[in-house]
């Protein structure tokens, strides 16, 4: 028994060694260039589907091993993990950090909280709104972890709870004590961190103990930047702690005062972490996933330019719309029921007095921060520049900015994000006074001439984990394409040539999100992408026609609390069971399979000249045979 423990311990470390000794007699037997890059893939997609090392680790591993079996040479694979999206990446997150730091995401949250009312079915559509708009430009985990405490305090107010009690094993009953998450807590953190966005490595042990479902979380006071300073445990800015269970042996039962208490609760948490997924489908930046697309596509065919920002999102802004629209019919129809006049009234009369403490409540909240700040004021506008900027680029419709340069092609999504970026360092947070004195000048005379983020601030939200999962993706297609793998691999699935192209997509949307659900979102995709490529070139559909709609349903990953990290938040909040999760996620997954397939047979045929099978995906196969 003793034996079988220590095995079950050290079972990832057995992985590690195993896998590759298995597969060794693969390039041993077969000394080809497929066989030896088959061999590294088939090892990188065992580590990252187990996650028996960090996935940024497997990465690493066709960095040493392609240059071992004469796949690649080590400076070609060194090429390969920093790319333009990288770039790209960097400059928005300096702006997400400042978001963040200034706390602008929470006055644009409170805002339109106070907008919508306390009726449950108006807050439902209002946190979900909200939740899809910071989600756009945000990381989907840092949203989930920004609007719940939101959503929480709410709920209090609204429901107004009974006391949640801990139940000992000896039957003797006391108050549950709120679990404060801070450096000695052995569970993971799960605050506003990109890096954590996709990645389920941390998370299942969320799931070790049944006894989670049910455990409340709460939030500690927010503290401003100017509190922090100096405590090392503490960010310097301001950050709802999302708190996970410690272990424990002790079960703890949420009480409602009614039944449909408990589906308000179930409802609006759920929805957040829906929506949150619905947002970062909107933009190009919205999640990894895309990210990981996007830089593979114009490694793999560099002469396409017909996917940008611009254009991701006219194809993707009315699938999200539509998305919300249905999936708020849906959750609303599940857990609140079919009464839509009473639950999304705006009278005023028809308020109950808990639904005007909770408006009461969340305006107190919004008073907290008060007048909107200088840096507040400076990072929108870089917010809304950067969006501008990237539209008018290259729109497709008219010429763009980019057309003014006598050099065509110099400059791309990521030239805008690094600029912006980059003064964001050099712009003070105090307020130029120009010799006159302003009432905040005490708050502000202690910035002193700190800029609006500090490279500290950057690199505690720059995700170097993503970065390098997404250049070991590359080095895997960049491998599979000089070896030729990826040209057998196409080869191999003629027999698909008898189904229609809409067919061969369905079926491989519907295959991602089965695999998604346990395997996390940027292993999947990057696991999927030189397959689909090698596919799509074999049956002459163009490559776009299957890559778009399976990016996007790889992000549908909303059945399970393991699934992706705003899943686990919601769920540790312990308002729902898995069985609330499977039952609503499902639904969500049919809505969002269904809108994408719609999207991609509609306009996004005469978005991105579907109906034909393009040049540049000619030229790519080409290349590749030859």
């Amino acid at each position: 028994m003793g034996l079988l423990q220590g095995l079950l311990r050290a079972r990832k470390l057995l992985l590690v060694v195993c896998v590759p000794l298995l597969l060794l007699p693969l390039p041993v037997l077969h000394p080809s260039s497929e066989a030896s890059c088959a061999y590294v893939l088939i090892v990188t997609a065992v580590y990252w589907v187990s996650e028996a090392v960090p996935l940024g680790a497997a990465a690493l591993v066709p960095a040493f091993l392609y240059p071992f079996f004469g796949v690649l040479r080590s400076n070609e694979v060194a090429a390969e993990y920093f790319k333009n999206t990288t770039l790209l990446l960097v400059g928005v997150i300096c702006v997400a950090a400042a978001v963040e730091k200034w706390n602008l995401h929470k006055r644009i949250a409170l805002r339109m909280v106070l907008m919508a009312g306390a009726k449950p079915g108006m807050l439902l559509l209002c946190f979900m709104c909200c939740t899809t708009l910071l989600s756009m430009w945000l990381s989907n985990t840092s949203t989930t972890a920004m609007v719940m405490p939101i959503v929480e305090a709410v709920l209090q107010e609204l429901v107004s709870a009974e006391d949640e009690q801990l139940v000992a094993g000896n039957s003797n009953t006391e108050e549950a004590e709120p679990i404060s998450l801070d450096v000695k807590n052995s569970q993971p953190s799960l605050e506003l961190v990109f890096v954590n966005e996709e990645s389920t490595a941390d998370l299942t042990t969320l799931m070790h103990n049944e006894n989670l479902n049910g455990v409340p979380s709460s939030t500690n006071p927010i503290k401003t930047a100017n509190q922090h300073q100096g405590k090392k445990q503490h960010s310097s800015q301001e950050k709802p702690q999302v708190l996970t269970p410690s272990p424990r042996k002790q079960k703890l039962n949420r009480k409602y005062r009614s039944h449909h208490d408990q589906m308000i609760c179930k409802c609006l948490s759920l929805s957040i972490s829906y929506s949150a997924t619905i947002g970062g489908l909107t933009t190009i930046i919205g999640t990894s996933t895309s990210l990981i697309f996007l830089e593979h596509f114009n490694n793999q065919y560099p002469a396409a330019e017909v996917v940008n920002f611009g254009t991701w999102f006219l194809f993707s802004f009315p699938i999200s719309l539509i998305m919300l629209v249905v999936s708020w019919f849906w959750m609303h129809w599940l857990f609140l029921g079919c009464n839509f006049k009473e639950t999304c009234s705006l009278s005023k009369k028809k308020k109950t007095k808990r639904e005007q403490l909770s408006e009461k409540r969340i305006q107190e909240e919004y008073e907290k921060l008060g007048d909107i700040s200088y840096p507040e004021m400076v990072t929108g506008f870089f917010f809304i520049l950067m969006t501008i900027l990237w539209f008018t680029r290259e729109p497709g419709f008219v010429p763009g900015w980019d057309s003014f340069f006598e050099k065509k092609g110099y400059r791309t999504d990521a030239t805008v994000s690094v600029f912006l970026g980059f003064l964001l360092f050099l712009i003070p947070a105090k307020k130029p006074c120009f010799g006159k004195k302003n009432d905040g000048e005490n708050r502000e005379h202690s910035l002193g001439t700190e800029p609006i983020i500090t490279w500290k601030d950057f690199q505690k939200t720059m995700p170097w984990e993503i970065v390098i999962l997404v250049g070991g993706g590359y080095a895997l297609a960049s491998g599979s394409k000089s070896s030729g793998l990826s040209t057998w691999i196409g080869n191999q699935m003629l027999s698909l040539s008898s189904l229609p192209p809409w067919a061969v997509t369905l079926l491989a949307c519907i295959l991602v999100s089965i695999v998604t659900e346990f395997v996390s979102n940027p292993a999947t995709i990057t696991i999927f992408l030189p397959i689909l490529c090698s596919l799509s070139e074999t049956l002459h559909i163009n490559p776009l026609y299957t890559l778009i709609p399976v990016t996007m349903c790889i992000s549908f990953a909303v059945m399970l609390p393991v699934g992706n990290p705003p899943n686990a938040i919601v769920f540790s909040y312990g308002h729902c069971q898995i069985k609330d999760m499977v039952k609503a996620g499902l639904g969500v997954n049919v809505i969002g399979l269904v809108i994408v397939m719609v999207a991609i047979n509609t306009w996004g045929v005469s978005l991105f000249h579907l109906d034909t099978y393009p040049v540049w995906a000619r030229v790519s196969n080409i290349t590749d045979q030859a």
